[in-house]
């Protein structure tokens, strides 16, 4: 017997969730957009172009009384914590996208009231399905690189035409809530972090730049830098030093980008996620580059993985203590940033990232 598909519900149709959420649930496997909180007559009016047939609602509690399986949390970021609680007390398993709390301590109590309250949590570190970073994680398993000494990972955007986002808490806690992750999970947990902000001029203070160096337990040492201050061409994406080679990725497979321009993977097919030969990484022994084929990206596996964990009880596609583990590293990196010295890491509880 064919099971039903889980019946998701969004909060949020700004950016977020009308492109790199709503497109992705009615796309995976498994999954079914099944209502939209939305108060802005607007966002209601560009929810009834792009989905006429889900209906919208004015609260999560209403939206939880239309019959729903679960509920996606992609709002601005002081608003996750209190509705992924409020989701928590409706009993409805729930992703929360990134950053999943504005500081470790926050994300720590959340993740605790969902499992003493049994409810199912994730977050959506939706990078982790990159094209780049899956090609990477081959590289690695591979063993060809021998011990890796050293990554290098960058995510450098242009600053928006609707100008420097605000909903996000800065470019540490948006961009690098990402880095930080794909690090965690190449390579583990982090002894020490030091970092260095640029805070955007203005009122409000957000950094627009940092750089964070990040000691791993195994040994390894990252060196991130997330930007909303691109002007021209950017600097490889991935870049990994091992003792027998070293290997390049210069891009990503533009899903961000594709999703942007109204692209999906409906419209798109079997080219969404792909990556052509010309961008293709290479793995480099003695200054001589072999092309590295790309793993194809596809972000709709963590809702069709949510899916199964809703349906089948197993582990959601992303464990929300692996974002509180990122939490404590971006805690840890504003903190050496503002006293300019190197922070050691004392977790309350490690992540099993890896």
């Amino acid at each position: 017997m064919t099971r039903s598909p889980v019946r998701i519900g969004l909060v949020g149709y700004g950016k977020g969730g009308r492109h790199f959420h709503a497109p992705l649930i009615q796309h995976a496997e498994g999954c079914e957009l099944a209502g939209v909180v939305v108060r802005s007559p607007q966002r209601r009016a560009e929810l009834a172009s792009d989905h006429p047939s889900v209906p919208a609602h004015g609260t999560l509690a209403q939206l939880a009384g239309a019959g729903i399986d679960a509920v996606v949390v992609t709002t601005p970021l002081d608003t996750h914590v209190p509705l992924v609680r409020e989701a928590i007390a409706l009993g409805l398993p729930v992703v929360c996208d990134k950053p999943f709390a504005e500081d470790a301590a926050a994300g720590r109590d959340t993740v605790t009231a969902a499992e003493r309250a049994g409810v199912l949590l994730s977050v959506y570190q939706n990078r982790r399905w990159d094209a780049d970073f899956l090609t990477l994680q081959d590289v690695l398993a591979s063993g060809d690189l021998g011990e890796v000494v050293a990554f290098e990972s960058r995510m450098e955007q242009f600053v928006p035409e609707t100008g420097f986002p605000t909903t996000g808490g800065g470019v540490l806690r948006d961009l690098g809530s990402h880095i930080v992750d794909q690090a965690l999970v190449l390579f583990g947990p982090v002894r020490s972090v030091w970092a260095d902000l640029h805070l955007r001029p203005g009122a409000d203070g957000a950094d627009d730049r940092f750089t964070a160096v990040l000691q791993h337990e195994s040994g390894v040492s990252s060196q991130l830098v997330g930007s909303l201050l691109l002007h021209g061409e950017p600097r490889p994406r991935f870049r990994v030093v091992g003792s027998a080679a070293a290997c390049v990725i210069e891009d990503d497979d533009g899903q961000t980008d594709r999703l942007l321009s109204g692209r999906t993977p409906a419209t798109e097919g079997e080219r969404w996620g792909t990556v052509p030969e010309s961008r293709w990484g290479s793995v480099y022994r003695g200054g001589k580059g072999t092309p590295v084929p790309a793993r194809k990206g596809s972000w709709s596996r963590f809702y069709t993985g949510f899916a199964r964990a809703v349906r089948e009880g197993t582990p959601p596609p992303v464990d929300p203590w692996d974002a509180v583990a990122a939490l404590e590293v971006l805690d840890a990196a504003r903190l050496s940033a503002t006293t300019g010295q190197l922070v050691e890491l004392r977790g309350e509880r490690r992540a099993a990232v890896g």
